[in-house]
C-alpha cells in the first residue's frame, strides 16, 4: 500500500492522482492533500478520502472547512493554512509518496522539505526544479530517493532511460507540440488575443500553463528540468516541434540507437507510472495503434518565439538567472491574462527582467526565495512601464 499526499489536490494534476487511487484502492491510500483556496473542492475531497490532515490557504479558510467537516460528523480530520500547512502536509510521518503539482514556486518549499524528510516525490511541478532544481536533485541524492517525473515528456525520457545507461545518452529529445501559434506569422503576434492564447491543439491544462505552451515557455521549462533531473548539459537536451503529439520524449544513444515513448495524452498515465515504480501495472489506457497514420516533426523556431532561447541562456547560467526566468514569466503571463500587456511583450519582460539579474549560485531555499521576490518585484516594474499605469526609474540590478 502506497501512503500519499497531494501538493495541489484541487488542481488537474491533484484531481487525476485522485482518480488513478480511486481505481486502484488495493494499492494507494490518501493520506493528506493540500488544497488551496478552492474550499468546496477541499470539501468534497476530505469528505470522499478521509485524509489524516488537509491545508487550505488561508486561516479562514482553514475555519470554515473544520466547521464544515464537523458538521459531518469529520472532526479527526485537522486542518491546517498556509505554506507552514503545506509543508506538514508533504512531511507527514505517515506518507512514504509526495506528488507535487503545485503550479508556481508557491510548492517550493513543501517539495524541498519532502525530500529533505526521506519521502519520495513525483514531479509535476516543473518550477520547483527550474528555480531550485541544483538543490532538489542534491538532497534527493543525498537521502537515496528517486525523484520521479509526471510531467509527460520527463516521464516518457524515464521511460525511456530503462533502455541504457546513462553514460551511454547522447542526448535527450523533448517534442513539442507547438502550440495554437506554430503557423501563425510573427507579425501577427501582437494581436494575438488571451482566448486564443488559451485553445491549445492537444492538451487541457491550466491557464499559466497553457499561455507558456502558446510561448513555448514551457518547453524551456522542461529542457531546465531536464538538465537537472537526468544531469545533462544544456546542449544534449534539444527540442523538436511535433504537432501530433504522439510521441512524447526520444533518447538518443551513443550508438545512433533512439528511444521513442507514444501513449494516450491522458495525464493518468505518467501519474500511473510514477506511483508504481519501478513496477508497471494493469491499465485501460491504450493507445490506438491501428489509428496511427503519420508523425511530423521540426526544428522550433527561436526568432518567432523567443521565450524558447532565453530558457536555454538561463539554463547555461543556472543559479540566480532560472529563478528569474520563472518569476518573470509568471509575472509577464498573469498581466497578459489580465489584459495589462500584449502576447508578443510576454518575451520582453522576462529578457529585460534576465538582463538586470546578477549571475550567481543559490546555497539555500531562502536564498531562492529572496532572488525569486527580487524577479518578481523587477517584472511587475516592467509590466507597469509597458502598459502605462506607473512610471518609476528601472532597477539596475536585484540580486
Amino acid at each position: 500500500m502506497r501512503r500519499i499526499a497531494i501538493l495541489g489536490s484541487t488542481g488537474s494534476i491533484g484531481r487525476s492522482t485522485l482518480s488513478v487511487a480511486e481505481a486502484y484502492p488495493e494499492r494507494f491510500q490518501v493520506v493528506a492533500l493540500a488544497a488551496g483556496a478552492n474550499l468546496d473542492a477541499a470539501f468534497e475531497q476530505a469528505c470522499r478520502w478521509r485524509p489524516r490532515l488537509v491545508s487550505v490557504a488561508a486561516e479562514n479558510d482553514a475555519e470554515i472547512l473544520h466547521s464544515r467537516l464537523k458538521k459531518q460528523h469529520l472532526n479527526q480530520i485537522e486542518v491546517v493554512q498556509g505554506a507552514a500547512g503545506t509543508v506538514r502536509v508533504a512531511t507527514h510521518p505517515e506518507v512514504d509518496f509526495v506528488v507535487s503539482a503545485i503550479v508556481g514556486v508557491a510548492g517550493l518549499e513543501a517539495t524541498y522539505e519532502a525530500v529533505k524528510a526521506g519521502k519520495t516525490v513525483g514531479l509535476a511541478n516543473k518550477e520547483c526544479l527550474v528555480a531550485a532544481g541544483e538543490l532538489i536533485t542534491a538532497e534527493a541524492r543525498k537521502q537515496g530517493k528517486p525523484l520521479l517525473p509526471i510531467d509527460s515528456e520527463h516521464n516518457a525520457v524515464h521511460q525511456c532511460l530503462r533502455g541504457g545507461k546513462m553514460e551511454e545518452v547522447e542526448r535527450i529529445w523533448l517534442t513539442a507540440s507547438g502550440g495554437p501559434f506554430l503557423n501563425t506569422p510573427r507579425s501577427e503576434f501582437a494581436a494575438i488575443t488571451v482566448e486564443q492564447a488559451l485553445n491549445h491543439p492537444t492538451w487541457r491544462m491550466g491557464k499559466r500553463i497553457t499561455i507558456d505552451s502558446a510561448t513555448l515557455m514551457n518547453k524551456g521549462f522542461e529542457v531546465i528540468e531536464a538538465c537537472r533531473l537526468f544531469h545533462m548539459p544544456p546542449r544534449k537536451v534539444e527540442v523538436i516541434v511535433h504537432p501530433q503529439s504522439t510521441i512524447h520524449s526520444m533518447v538518443e544513444f551513443v550508438d545512433g540507437s533512439i528511444l521513442a515513448q507514444f501513449s494516450m495524452t491522458d495525464m493518468r498515465l505518467p501519474i500511473l507510472y510514477a506511483l508504481t515504480y519501478p513496477e508497471r501495472i494493469q491499465s485501460d489506457m491504450r493507445f490506438p495503434v491501428m489509428d496511427l497514420r503519420h508523425l511530423d516533426f521540426s526544428p522550433p523556431d527561436v526568432q518567432k518565439f523567443p521565450c524558447l532561447r532565453l530558457a536555454y541562456e538561463a539554463a547555461e547560467a543556472g543559479g540566480a538567472k532560472t529563478v528569474a526566468l520563472n518569476a518573470a514569466d509568471e509575472v509577464a503571463v498573469a498581466a497578459f491574462l489580465e489584459g495589462g500587456i500584449r502576447f508578443d511583450e510576454i518575451p520582453r519582460i522576462i529578457e529585460d527582467t534576465l538582463s538586470a539579474t546578477n549571475c550567481g549560485g543559490l546555497e539555500s531555499i531562502a536564498k531562492v526565495l529572496e532572488a525569486d521576490a527580487g524577479a518578481r518585484r523587477y517584472a511587475k516594474q516592467r509590466v507597469a512601464d509597458l502598459s502605462g499605469n506607473v512610471a518609476r526609474s528601472r532597477a539596475t540590478s536585484f540580486v
